[in-house]
């Protein structure tokens, strides 16, 4: 088994009166950190699939004298899938409110519904963690630095889903499985999608134009959708932990652009599957984009797991001058450019330079790109 990080961090956790929620996109392991939680914990637990239809019924609209019934004697009670229960929020008070004792952890694989409903009832009373794709950080411990080094450009065409990653040769299949509506049937379930079929041409418009800046009347056209329903579902895509947005740096000088933002994928893999080109590098003409939307969500999960709080942007002007990733943490800024060659030379724009000069400025390539991801 891979460990996960998030894993020690849960089980530092359990049993300290609040609730647990995990959430993150469906098939990132969610499930595989739940069962090693309950084996290791030794108490008497309660598995429940919110997935079943039975499950639902009994977990909607209930008193805690039914909640104290039906979970009798566990004292670790798991919800998988929980965003599928109708008013969540409520019954997850109950149980961590009157069943003093008893640890809940609940899962959900997006967080359209989960979040809007835990948050309010929930106050308080939760630690909430994301789960995402396996991380460097994870697939080094478990393979070591030479074996991961030398699959990196494997990990940039295929991804980090468990399942691709613990499945090779059949890296294709999987994603396309995953692809296949799978991944976002949260939002068809959940959400009034009354054509489906565009979020699934929002998807590919966006993976060809990955890291690249785009806006959503441009997309709008693409799709042939009005500017307003593009995003709204790009929020969606977002909330299922499909795709997330940064936006462009500007401290009001006059040639930063102020109001432009790139789309990511939280995993390349993903990204590759929707445009249905899984070619290496060699033969790969977006070789620069599938290495800067690698490193933005390989930083992603290193910043979440490790409880840093940071703003994330990019940074261009009207003349084209452009910086690939800034952070913004204790009143510090650190800028960052990606590149695929190792002997590439650091160069930042002197318009940045000198509108900034205190800012940290790094060049990231597969020589030195460790130390920015663990």
């Amino acid at each position: 088994m891979i460990a996960r990080i998030l894993y020690s961090k849960i089980s530092e956790d359990l049993f300290k009166g609040k609730a647990i929620i995990i959430l993150g996109a469906r098939q990132v392991g969610k499930t595989t950190v739940l069962e090693e939680l309950i084996k290791n914990s030794g108490e008497k637990y309660l598995f429940l699939n919110a997935d079943e239809p039975d499950v639902r019924e009994r977990l909607t609209r209930v008193s805690s004298s039914q909640l104290k019934q039906f979970i009798g004697q566990a004292k670790l009670v798991v919800i998988d899938e929980a965003q599928r229960i109708s008013n969540i929020g409520l019954s997850l008070k109950l149980i961590t409110d009157q069943l003093k004792g008893v640890q809940l952890i609940a899962t959900g694989s997006s967080a359209l519904e989960l979040a809007n409903e835990i948050n309010e009832p929930l106050t308080g009373r939760k630690y909430e963690y994301r789960l995402f794709p396996l991380s460097v950080k994870e697939m080094t411990d478990h393979h070591g630095e030479l074996e991961e080094s030398r699959m990196l450009e494997t990990r940039l065409v295929f991804g980090m889903y468990p399942e691709v990653i613990t499945s090779a040769g059949n890296e294709k299949k999987i994603l396309e499985g995953l692809t296949g509506s799978y991944l976002y049937k949260d939002i068809f379930s959940f959400q009034q999608i009354r054509r489906p079929e565009i979020i699934e041409k929002l998807l590919q418009a966006i993976a060809l134009q990955v890291c690249n800046e785009v806006s959503n009347h441009e997309l709008a056209q693409l799709i042939s959708a009005d500017p307003a329903t593009v995003e709204r579902y790009l929020g969606l895509l977002e909330q299922a932990f499909v795709i997330f947005r940064l936006y462009s740096f500007s401290r009001n000088h006059r040639n930063e652009l102020k109001k432009s933002r790139k789309i990511y994928f939280y995993d390349n893999g993903i990204r590759n599957a929707l445009i249905a080109n899984f070619n290496p590098l060699s033969l790969r003409q977006d070789t620069g984009a599938l290495w800067e939307n690698f490193l933005v969500s390989e930083r992603l999960k290193y910043l979440h797991y490790n409880d840093l709080l940071s703003n994330r942007f990019f940074w261009r002007t009207l003349q084209q001058q452009e910086i690939d990733y800034i952070e913004e943490r204790d009143g510090k800024l650190f800028a960052f450019e990606f590149k695929w060659n190792k002997k590439a030379k650091e160069k930042f724009p002197k318009t940045f330079l000198s509108a900034y000069p205190q800012a940290e400025t790094a060049l990231i390539h597969p020589g030195n790109f460790r130390s920015f991801v663990m």
